[in-house]
């Protein structure tokens, strides 16, 4: 844990947050300025900074973040309409907080390229 992490402190439970799913490697809470009618972020426990920091090791967290996207999306009821997982990697990509996160987004239709 890096504790000056916002991310990492609210996977601590040290600041509040609107938590939907926790296992042991991943937390998934509502976005605080969500985009989308459904806007969740999933985070690994351990402080990763990006996707560009994954190792070898990381695989197990990464399937376990794809599942909990697909019963969220499901349990969201944005299953069928479609919906979107995206992580940003460095500002340029719009990253403001350095922790590796994914964004699932659905609920309305989205364009692409987004803006």
């Amino acid at each position: 844990m890096d504790s000056s992490c916002l991310f990492c402190r609210i996977a601590a439970r040290e600041i509040p947050a609107d938590i939907v799913r926790e296992s042991d490697g991943v937390v998934a809470f509502r976005d605080a300025n969500p985009q989308a009618p459904t806007h969740l972020l999933l985070i690994p426990k351990e402080h990763v900074t990006s996707v560009a920091e994954l190792g070898d090791h990381h695989g197990s967290v990464l399937a376990d973040i794809m599942q909990a996207a697909t019963q969220l999306a499901r349990a969201e009821g944005i299953a069928d309409g479609g919906w979107r997982l995206v992580t940003n990697v460095g500002p340029d990509a719009g990253q403001t907080v350095f922790h590796l996160h994914f964004h699932l987004l659905g609920g309305r239709p989205m364009g692409w390229p987004p803006g």
